[in-house]
């Protein structure tokens, strides 16, 4: 388990009990030849918390510009990419999914981390785009530190998920009815 995986599942942890929400934040022990879904799962019966989560760490101090899909994504043995690969395990077990980007700024300089919602990288890498820049990265909703620890707040982060239509209700025009 990397540092931003142990330390993501330990702020979850503490959110959950600060609040007193019947959840439980947890990684799966990785296995040596069997593939991981995810890296942080987060179980309650309440929406906003029934999330999966990939954890991807980028060192901007070392040159990373980005985040690339044939870099920092595997591809299993069967050629299936790992963006469709947890897709399609978020489209089964209903979780909402997010890609938790940390960028570790260098000595002196901290980390930083953002959420990414699942649907806007799978749209992205359907695109056939190649990257996330950090500016895109940036633009997503950054997971605050409290010291070494981050605040968990999932009501800022996108709440709206693939099966939810993306209707806008327009005011009803005239309906038969009259103001008299």
């Amino acid at each position: 388990m990397t540092e931003f995986e142990r330390v993501l599942v330990n702020s979850f942890n503490a959110y959950i009990e600060e609040k007193g929400i019947r959840a439980i934040s947890y990684r799966l022990k990785q296995h040596r030849f069997t593939s991981q879904f995810l890296d942080v799962l987060v179980d309650s019966l309440d929406p906003d918390l029934y999330l999966g989560i990939e954890c991807k760490s980028i060192s901007v101090d070392k040159g990373a510009t980005a985040l690339y899909f044939s870099q920092h994504f595997t591809v299993d043995k069967k050629g299936v990419h790992q963006i469709d690969r947890i897709s399609d395990y978020l489209n089964r077990s209903g979780r909402r999914g997010f890609l938790a980007v940390e960028l570790r700024l260098g000595v002196g300089h901290g980390r930083e981390a953002y959420m990414v919602p699942w649907e806007e990288l799978e749209k992205s890498y359907h695109a056939e785009n190649l990257k996330l820049t950090l500016q895109e990265i940036r633009n997503f909703p950054e997971i605050k530190r409290d010291g070494k620890d981050y605040i968990i707040n999932p009501k800022e982060w996108e709440r709206k998920n693939r099966w939810e239509k993306d209707i806008k209700l327009k005011p009803a025009e005239n309906l038969g009815e009259t103001d008299d």
